[in-house]
């Protein structure tokens, strides 16, 4: 099942009916990943940069070499504190746009099913704005593990399985049940989330194809709820 639910998501990456999504998707994903490297960037070179440059005219024979290698360690650390902001951009970018993934893919997928009903307005951005903290919490926390040989790679995977599968999981249901029956769909099924949260995960471990997350997170969920829908109703799949 969770196979088949993203086998159809990456079948709808690129299909004609998505392709306008898929475009505000990547393009808005670029765009706040490049502001926010930027940001990092710029946050660095004023805070960080002017203190380890008053140690370096003390050590005249060592500047050069220094001043290189921690250019170097400065570039690993961007791009790893930019890495580690992908999964929240991910977050705040899918809040904005999981309807619009969601009708496409109901439509084009199942069509002889009842449409679901889009979050209002203010219900959607307070749901983001929640969603966005749980996992900047959670990938701080990750952060943290990253400097634990043997643990990091796992912390990360674990930490971004639960929470992308269980937000991406409910914003799903919401589309079909009140918030309290979407949660509550979701405790039934918890194995099976977090799972699928894990090959979501995976997905977003993938440079490049990473900047698609959100699209492809949004599909498989979407999916996962019908099929699992489905399955409590004992409707042959």
């Amino acid at each position: 099942m969770i196979f088949q639910a993203a086998r159809l998501a990456a079948a709808n990456l690129f299909a004609v009916e998505t392709r306008a999504v898929f475009w505000k998707v990547l393009g808005l994903t670029v765009l706040v990943l490049v502001a926010l490297w930027l940001a990092l960037r710029s946050a660095f070179i004023s805070l960080i940069f002017p203190w380890v440059a008053t140690f370096l005219p003390a050590m005249p024979d060592w500047a050069g070499w220094l001043s290189f290698v921690f250019l170097i360690l400065a570039g690993i650390g961007l791009a790893l504190g930019l890495a580690l902001l992908l999964s929240p951009v991910t977050a705040l970018i899918a809040g904005l746009f999981l309807d619009d993934v969601a009708e496409v893919v109901e439509k084009r997928d199942y069509p002889s099913d009842a449409a679901g009903k889009a979050m209002p307005l203010a219900a959607s951005i307070s749901s983001s704005i929640k969603f966005l903290g749980v996992v900047i919490l959670g990938n701080v926390v990750a952060l943290f593990l990253l400097f634990i040989p043997g643990i990091n790679i796992v912390a990360f995977f674990l930490v971004n399985g639960y929470l992308l599968g269980r937000e991406f999981f409910e914003f799903a249901a919401m589309r079909f049940r009140s918030p309290e029956e979407a949660r509550q769909f979701r405790a039934r099924h918890a194995g099976t989330v977090f799972l699928a949260g894990l090959v979501i995960a995976g997905f977003l471990a993938v440079p490049i194809v990473n900047l698609l997350t959100p699209l492809f997170a949004a599909g498989m969920m979407v999916h996962l709820n019908k099929l699992l829908s489905r399955k409590e109703l004992g409707v042959r799949m």
